[in-house]
């Protein structure tokens, strides 16, 4: 579901054009630390609220791998009570989201936060996870405090920060700055939940009574997803395709009967896309930049990539890139499991990420016994993934589940049809090529099978030789889309003046 435009009654005409108090806590933002699309949602939506003339602010941990130095250090120390541990102090620091003058405050806690990583050491999630975001979620809301900042909404994310809307309903519920503030919950990926042991409840401080089916139990655990989901003003996912997914058993993992219940509360926002660092007319990585009406530089731009990977350069056959985490979530399984067999066509595939570890030994294994055909780079490297959006000729996502996507919004614009599953942001973002009208935008399937992913990679690669027409219409229609951080920002501050609408009554 989505808000429709004036859709509000003539009083809240006024309302609506007021500028927004938005306070965004998050686990994550991209420059600063990003590990999925999380961050880059959190990296960009700030900065295109506050265009539109809000007052934006983010909250974020300050990991290790963001740089002190390049902040400002706040004089304040933030004291955080935690329950049963008592109160906790931390330090505050100030950035801002690059290109903008939107202030990011780093939450700083050498114990929970000095650490190499996000949220997990050698495969593993740390043990005291629960500790450290409710720690974060906690340290948002009495930051507000500091800042003598009373935010109309805060916009929370995930299971890290998901607690911030039972807060508000509770302990917070007379608080001056944030007891008025009407809450978000944006669910990036439901197949993370944060369950942890009930022990937590003593931390969380709200009262044992929300530790309830209904609430914060499952299965005697805590689940700060599901008490979020509980307790938001209004809920959101980064597609309308997800939103209805998470509804299910298959994309639910456990609480498609908690999403049912708030299925009138839930509205799909598809995320934009940075065009100013995705396209391919002014793309710095590129060997060559091009357009929609002169396409010369993407030939360039493959004869560059086959170089890279030590492909033979052959123009007369199709290649294939794909730029992901090796994670079974995208589909990398059936990908190997149909490989073999991919390889029997005329071919190249190059392929970019790391994961799982039996992926990095089986790609690799398979790009030395192939090696005029495949070639693999375990690891991520931004402009080698600029690359290969560009020099290849058909980009592939085999994702079991994928709640938005930006890949598939890059290939567009680069000219590089997305062969995709039909699930969640890829089904609402990609058009199914239909030969006879020349239209749509991609190639789709819908049965997660090897058979169903060779038999689209083999219509792509039956369209790339035999029906150039076709592909050129591909080409055009997927460079013509735009898929903006502009409209998205719209949508959200709608979302916002409803949210903060039914938490004011008004």
């Amino acid at each position: 579901m989505l808000l429709q435009r004036n859709c509000f009654e003539p009083e809240m005409l006024l309302f609506m054009t007021s500028r927004l108090k938005i306070l965004i806590a998050a686990s994550e933002a991209a420059p600063f630390a990003k590990e999925g699309g999380l961050g880059d949602v959190v990296g960009a939506l700030p900065r295109y609220l506050a265009s539109l003339g809000h007052d934006v602010r983010v909250v974020m941990p300050r990991y290790y791998k963001i740089d002190r130095s390049k902040l400002h250090q706040r004089p304040e120390v933030l004291g955080v009570p935690m329950g049963s541990l008592g109160t906790l102090w931390g330090g505050i620091l100030e950035g801002q989201l690059p290109g903008s003058t939107v202030p990011v405050y780093f939450i700083e806690h050498e114990g929970f936060f000095g650490r190499a990583s996000l949220y997990t050491e050698h495969g593993e999630s740390y043990a005291d996870n629960d500790l450290r975001f409710t720690f974060l979620s906690k340290a948002s809301l009495e930051l507000c405090r500091i800042l003598d900042f009373a935010p109309d909404i805060i916009h929370v994310h995930d299971w890290h920060t998901a607690i911030i809307p039972l807060l508000l309903n509770s302990s917070y519920r007379y608080d001056p700055w944030v007891g008025q503030s009407a809450s978000l919950l944006s669910i990036h990926n439901m197949q993370h939940q944060g369950n942890f042991p009930k022990g937590l409840m003593n931390v969380l401080g709200v009262g044992w009574q929300h530790f309830n089916p209904a609430e914060l139990e499952a299965f005697d655990r805590v689940n700060l997803l599901k008490g979020g989901m509980a307790h938001a003003t209004l809920l959101s996912t980064v597609s309308e395709g997800y939103a209805r997914e998470i509804q299910t058993a298959t994309y639910g993992y456990g609480l498609e009967g908690q999403v049912q219940r708030r299925a009138a509360d839930l509205y799909g926002i598809l995320n934009g896309v940075d065009y100013e660092e995705w396209n391919p007319e002014t793309d710095p990585f590129l060997v060559a930049n091009y357009t929609a009406d002169n396409l010369q530089g993407k030939a360039l731009c493959k004869a560059d990539l086959q170089r890279r990977f030590q492909l033979p350069r052959r123009p007369e056959v199709p290649l294939f890139g794909l730029v992901s985490r090796l994670v079974e979530q995208k589909g990398v399984d059936i990908l190997a499991a149909a490989l073999h067999r991919l390889l029997t066509l005329d071919l190249q595939f190059v392929l970019l990420g790391n994961g799982e570890p039996w992926t990095h030994f089986f790609f690799g294994d398979i790009a030395r016994q192939h090696p005029d055909q495949f070639a693999c780079r375990i690891g991520y490297d931004n402009a080698l993934a600029h690359q290969i959006e560009a020099g290849s000729d058909f980009f592939v996502m085999p994702s079991r589940f994928e709640p938005c996507g930006l890949n598939q919004m890059y290939s567009l614009r680069y000219g590089t049809p997305p062969i995709v599953r039909a699930t969640g942001g890829l089904d609402d973002s990609v058009e199914n090529f239909d030969e006879a009208r020349h239209s749509g935008t991609g190639f789709k399937f819908y049965d997660l099978t090897p058979e169903a992913l060779f038999d689209t990679i083999g219509w792509a690669t039956h369209t790339y030789s035999h029906n150039r027409a076709g592909l050129a219409s591909l080409i055009r229609n997927g460079m013509a889309q735009r898929f903006t951080w502009e409209g998205a920002a719209e949508r959200y501050v709608e979302l916002y003046q409803e949210a903060i609408r039914r938490r004011r009554g008004v």
